[in-house]
């Protein structure tokens, strides 16, 4: 199994599992004690784990998202191909807020030389454009939350509402026509809601995982959404019942 591939399956049994044996795992996986010790060793660097005599014990809970620092890493590939998507989505001069989150993440670097104006919601995206020549940067400003560096508070909804923008860029950690967008943290709800009221036009864009996912908070129904732009594992059913609510749907 590729490294990649077994780290994913490992974060997927701590969401469900609290205790992991290396034995166990090196069994499931086909890799060595060794390989297992050191993929168990680097998620405890990025606190997804605490490691104990003979494995592992999650430090995930239910219904939270995953540390960004592992967050970065998934579905990279993906995360590549969706922000090419919406970098053919933008025009030259136009205004977008960009949301945390590591999706957002991989379209600020993405974006970062063309000719735009650009409103990160985190401090990962903001760093990433800050040396871009051709980009007008504004950083809305307030709280930042933990690993995320997300902006938070009154600062940030009321630079927002200062704002009127050509699109916002919304990140999901779940989402469906049933249950609308949701957010884990309740502190960036209000953030990314300012962010759609401030955008002539509203793009979700996440991996085909999120469609599985619900999180804490409602941002807005899926209605209030004009396009996703997802991969090709995003459940069928899913997919057309977003269509039929009027969304326009992108598969790449």
């Amino acid at each position: 199994m590729e490294s990649s591939k077994r780290v994913d399956m490992l974060i997927e049994r701590l969401r469900t599992t609290e205790r992991v044996s290396v034995t166990d795992l090196a069994d499931e996986t086909g890799a060595s004690e060794m390989t297992i010790r050191r993929d168990l060793d680097v998620l405890a660097e990025r606190g997804v784990l605490r490691r104990v005599r003979g494995g592992a014990v999650s430090l995930l809970l239910r219904g939270e998202a995953m540390p960004f620092a592992v967050r970065e890493h998934e579905a990279a590939e993906t995360k590549r191909r969706i922000a090419t998507e919406v970098d053919g989505l933008l025009a030259d001069g136009e205004a977008v807020v960009l949301d945390a989150g590591t999706t957002a993440l991989t379209v600020a670097r993405t974006i970062a030389g063309r000719r735009l104006t650009v409103v990160p919601l985190d401090l990962h995206a903001a760093n990433a454009l800050s040396g871009a020549a051709q980009i007008r940067l504004l950083v809305p400003g307030g709280r930042t939350t933990p690993g995320a560096l997300a902006f938070t508070g009154p600062l940030a909804e009321a630079s927002l509402a200062a704002l009127r923008v050509d699109t916002a860029v919304l990140g999901v950690c779940g989402l469906s026509a049933e249950h609308g967008l949701t957010a884990h943290d309740l502190d960036e709800v209000p953030v990314k809601r300012a962010a759609i009221a401030a955008a002539r036009r509203t793009v979700a864009v996440c991996d085909g995982s999120k469609f599985g996912r619900s999180g804490l908070g409602l941002v807005c129904p899926a209605t209030a959404l004009d396009m996703v732009i997802t991969d090709r594992s995003a459940p069928g059913p899913a997919v057309a019942r977003l269509r039929d609510a009027g969304v326009e749907v992108r598969l790449v």
